[in-house]
């Protein structure tokens, strides 16, 4: 209940707003006002994104699993590498490189002799520049999880349309993408909500959205429940993503994949056929991850001296801290929620972990907004009672210091430590903790004795995952940043808005390097069960292996 508080006070604002003349009043103004466009908007970001990244991870995801061309094993890896660079951090460097004074414009005025108002260039900072931008950063959500159903598809479907005539193309149209629908579905519904929750790329592009809306109605406007109840809107929209998420993966079982299964053979490509299939896979990289890195790197040698700067480092410290926390306390939380699952698998207990995950499907605004409400008034409570006791004012005690931000930090990424310690708790046998409580041992104690450090390689990588996305969260770190406390997202997110971009290339560079950790441990598991995959795979008997005596 207290990790759901935040969502609580958004749907609570919801029917204030419906049963309150006030609130009513302020919500059919924005309504007539500014919801139409936040809207429209929306639906076209979502409807832009979706139809990209669907192209880009699905014809990318086949590509790799199904053909063999040059260059296709570390293709396999270099498509996660948009996963490290944040929405925002891609905008600001496309904006830099497409800008009137960027390389690109300043390379054709110079070619071809153009001045100002002699040609025409397409504005990057519009809705199609957001569309562009949050697509090439979120296709390896469709990507990743497309790739692995295709993986599990068994042979023998693959075969049998090709027994019946059909080539590799209509095999892929008519058999492996109805079978992988469910996968695709669950990563576009994963990249949508991204899309939703964006801030930095939205705001910087000029594009209103919901999340610009709330901070414009919080901030500008000083209207705090009307801020949440745009926030009940934007969770409307997540909601009803998460629905379909979930129907989606109630369908997966019906994939065709088994244990026994094998995977049908690749298709070896050569000619143009081989480097039109490299292009395909390559450009996403390109455009997604090398161009905006190198344009990082290109703005952090120009002001290597940021680098030297003591406040520099103090933003560091400063991120490294929150990060830090953030994990450790996330972390704890999932294995007290996981253990106590484990040791009570009720359908209260299970009912209540799964409630406790749903903060990651949520805006980072939305949950910012949610924790401030409740932490202010615990805050004005407090001031109160000292006041009247003692005459002493202490100040904002939750809300105006980093425990909102930790709060909310662990409302937000409470999913990723709950899976990851979950999974890793899921491979321990119950039978080890039938036969240590034979031998005496309290619960606590299997906890530390046995589970603790078969758990060891599942807490790190939980408190990885979740140390790099508070390095990169921006638009709850905005609002419930304490005064004169800064990160790098937020360093980075000033830096832009001041069109400084220059400035924002170090600490810039510094979220990406540290959000390659992520994607370098999920392209060695994928190394790792593709080793595992090919080496069942060997141990399969062939085909020839059994006909060629009978044949003879």
């Amino acid at each position: 209940m207290i990790i759901c508080l935040p969502l609580l006070v958004v749907v609570a604002a919801f029917f204030l707003g419906i049963f309150s003349v006030e609130q009513r009043a302020n919500l059919a103004h924005l309504w007539d006002t500014v919801i139409g466009e936040y809207v429209r908007h929306s639906g076209i970001l979502l409807v832009g994104v979706g139809f990209m990244v669907v192209v880009i991870g699905v014809s990318t995801a086949w590509l790799t699993t199904a053909c063999r061309f040059p260059g296709v094993r570390w293709l396999r890896w270099a498509l996660l590498l948009p996963l490290a660079m944040p929405a925002y951090i891609t905008a600001y460097t496309y904006t830099g490189i497409l800008a009137f004074e960027g390389p690109v414009q300043t390379a054709l005025r110079s070619a071809f002799g153009w001045g100002f108002g002699d040609y025409w260039f397409p504005e990057v900072r519009s809705i199609g520049g957001a569309v562009l931008m949050l697509g090439l950063v979120f296709f390896p959500y469709v990507y990743l999880i497309t790739r692995a159903a295709f993986i599990e598809q068994s042979s023998a479907a693959i075969e049998a349309g090709r027994t019946l005539g059909l080539g590799p193309w209509a095999s892929f149209w008519r058999i492996a993408l109805p079978m992988a629908r469910p996968a695709i579905a669950t990563g576009v519904t994963l990249a949508l909500m991204e899309t939703l929750a964006d801030y930095g790329t939205v705001h910087y592009f000029g594009v209103t959205t919901f999340t610009t809306g709330i901070f414009r109605t919080w901030y500008g406007m000083g209207d705090q429940i009307g801020a949440l109840q745009l926030a009940s809107m934007l969770l409307t929209f997540v909601v009803v993503l998460m629905v379909v998420e979930r129907i989606s993966r109630a369908r997966s079982r019906y994939h065709g994949a088994g244990r026994s299964s094998v995977r049908a053979r690749p298709h070896v490509l050569t000619g143009w056929k081989a480097a039109g299939a490299f292009l395909a896979c390559f450009l996403p990289v390109l455009f997604g991850f090398l161009f905006p890195a190198i344009q990082l790197g290109w703005w952090s040698l120009e002001r290597a001296e940021i680098w030297l700067q003591p406040t520099f480092w103090s933003l560091v410290g400063n991120t490294v801290l929150l990060a830090t926390i953030a994990a450790f306390v996330t972390v704890v939380l999932a294995l007290w929620l996981c253990y106590g699952k484990r040791r009570s698998p009720t359908r209260m207990v299970r009912g209540s972990v799964g409630m406790a995950t749903l903060g990651y499907a949520i805006p980072g605004v939305v949950i910012a907004v949610g924790v401030m409400v409740p932490l202010a008034w615990l805050d004005n409570r407090f001031i109160d009672i000292t006041e009247f006791l003692f005459g002493w004012n202490p100040g904002l005690i939750l809300s105006g210091t980093i425990v909102a931000l930790i709060f909310a930090y662990a409302v937000r990424f409470l999913s990723i430590s709950i899976q990851t310690v979950d999974s890793g708790l899921s491979q321990i046998r119950h039978s080890m903790d039938e036969s240590a409580r034979v031998l005496g041992l309290s619960p606590r104690e299997v906890l530390k004795r046995i589970h603790f450090p078969l758990l060891r390689t599942s807490i790190l990588t939980a408190s990885i995952l979740v140390f790099v996305d508070v390095l990169k969260e921006l638009p709850a770190t905005i609002v419930l940043r304490p005064f004169n406390f800064n990160t790098l997202a937020v360093r980075a997110y000033e830096m832009a808005g001041d069109e400084r971009l220059a400035d924002a290339g170090p600490p810039a560079l510094m979220i990406v390097l540290a959000g390659l950790i992520p994607v370098i441990l999920l392209s060695r598991a994928m190394g790792r069960r593709n080793e595992a995959e090919q080496a069942a795979n060997a141990a399969e008997p062939k085909p020839e292996d059994i006909y060629e005596p009978v044949k003879a």
